[in-house]
């Protein structure tokens, strides 16, 4: 699989629109292969607990601007956890974890599966696919799991292109 994949993958880290393009090209990847009707990719910093979309397969209900700070019990539970799997079954009881259960719903999505994507022994961020009820079956986890490598490059991506625009907006300034 990951040879058919690379080549896409490695020409969208070298095109100029980044990390959009590079994204994207995930996205395609997790699509294809085990299915997501929504396809998110957050940035997270395990010093401030800051969590930022920085890709949305619908950006008009989950646009990709601002950040969040993450409850404390999730900050610890994405330390805790390393870069073992998150899988669970959405339900209505999950409104504590979920505040946006209704528009979640709304796009036809009970299943959740989330990938934890480490560097240097540090969680740089999640790959969040939200499908169908039951959608995310052990064969689909490990299909998951077979794309961490695209995930944590596309992440490392993301945050290279807002070092650089940081660095930019610093020498205009």
């Amino acid at each position: 699989m990951m040879e058919r994949i690379w080549p896409t993958f490695l020409a969208a880290l070298a095109a100029r629109e980044q990390p959009g393009t590079t994204l994207l090209a995930l996205q395609g990847p997790f699509r294809q292969e085990v299915g997501a009707r929504l396809f998110m990719v957050m940035t997270f910093d395990p010093l401030t607990g800051q969590s930022q979309r920085v890709h949305s397969s619908h950006p008009n209900e989950y646009p990709v601007t601002g950040s969040q700070t993450l409850a404390p019990r999730l900050v610890v539970a994405h330390r805790c956890r390393g870069t073992q799997d998150v899988r669970r079954q959405y339900d209505r009881s999950d409104r504590r974890v979920f505040p946006d259960h209704e528009l979640i719903r709304s796009l036809g999505c009970e299943s959740v599966a989330n990938l934890p994507v480490a560097f240097a022994d540090a969680i740089i961020g999640t790959v969040n696919l939200l499908d169908v009820s039951g959608h995310y079956a052990p064969d689909r986890i490990a299909r998951i799991e077979s794309l961490s490598p695209l995930a944590a490059a596309a992440l490392l991506a993301a945050r290279l292109a807002g070092t650089a625009r940081a660095a930019v907006r610093d020498v205009r300034q």
